[in-house]
């Protein structure tokens, strides 16, 4: 982001945060940039928290997006407002501050109101008109940023293991079956704990009707490729199916029918945009992403199981 959008933004956080002209300000923090990527940038200023999206954000799409926040209080973080404002040609919106997820207590992992959240959301009468859930159009843009990257050997394995999925998870066809309302980009820093003691998803950008086991797929491809213990998953998968969550069978049968492709892509996804990192830092893989590659190099039929992504699996 440019200094004089970034400089923007701040001051839109500091109004927002302090309408009334001129009023002390006893935030004590001060400013905060929490995020400042190509998609969004995002700034605080006490309680408040501004976003500038995307610039390629579709306006009518965002304020769907929105609007559905505002609707479900209880499983989404409520926007401030359900429109937008343009700020250096992007568009802004603004949030109540949450606490996130403390990524140095791994055993303190939210996995069980992750997986409630999502039940609740699943179960969410899917609003019209709302676009589409864009779990797959960010799995092929980072498939996309990986070849522009430029040449490295681990490419190849995870351009094979993208060519085997079916065209729905590539993002060039409407995924089959029912359509419900989906995250698109469920990972634990999407998770914030509201003042009351609730945790609220937050991120709207990718909010929309879709395959509900799109936003089980990040967890479970850790699992499968041995990244995330066992008894985490399982504390995870109890925890949705306990709420009624749709994208897996609620009898204890076999999950990984329903959740094999969508946690294909995002290994795909996740292991492309290791190697697009690693090059442009011009840096080896570390053992995490290397982990990623070689499970995509795995990856047969689309019928394969967890242990065929990761060796070390138990089920």
């Amino acid at each position: 982001m440019t200094t004089a959008l970034l400089s923007a933004l701040t001051g839109k956080a500091r109004t927002a945060a302090h309408p009334l002209p001129g009023g002390p300000c006893g935030c004590g923090s001060g400013d905060a940039v929490l995020a400042d990527r190509s998609d969004a940038t995002v700034v605080r200023h006490g309680d408040v928290v501004a976003k500038a999206h995307a610039g390629d954000t579709d306006p009518r799409d965002l304020a769907a997006r929105l609007d559905v926040a505002a609707r479900l209080p209880d499983v989404l973080l409520a926007p401030a407002a359900t429109t937008a404002t343009r700020l250096h040609g992007r568009l802004v919106t603004f949030w109540p501050h949450g606490t996130p997820v403390d990524r140095d207590d791994p055993d303190s992992a939210p996995w069980e109101a992750a997986a409630t959240l999502l039940a609740r959301l699943h179960a969410a009468p899917l609003p019209h008109p709302l676009p589409p859930m864009r779990g797959p159009a960010k799995a092929a843009r980072a498939v996309v940023r990986m070849r522009a990257a430029g040449p490295h050997p681990a490419v190849p394995p995870v351009l094979r293991a993208w060519a085997g999925l079916p065209s729905w998870a590539r993002d060039e066809a409407p995924a089959p079956g029912p359509r419900y309302l989906c995250h698109g980009d469920l990972h634990l820093g999407q998770l914030v704990r509201a003042p009351d003691g609730h945790w609220l998803l937050i991120d709207v950008d990718d909010l929309g009707g879709g395959d509900p086991a799109w936003d089980l797929a990040r967890p479970a491809a850790w699992f499968a490729c041995g990244l995330l213990p066992p008894e985490e998953w399982t504390r995870f998968l109890d925890a949705y199916r306990s709420a009624g969550g749709p994208a897996v069978p609620a009898d204890g049968a076999d999950p990984w029918p329903a959740l094999d492709v969508p946690a294909r892509a995002l290994t795909v996804q996740t292991a492309a945009l290791a190697i697009a990192k690693a090059v442009a830092a011009d840096r080896p893989l570390d053992e995490v992403e290397r982990a990623l590659v070689d499970a995509c190099g795995r990856m047969g039929g689309v019928d394969a199981r967890p242990q065929e992504l990761g060796p070390e699996v138990t089920k």
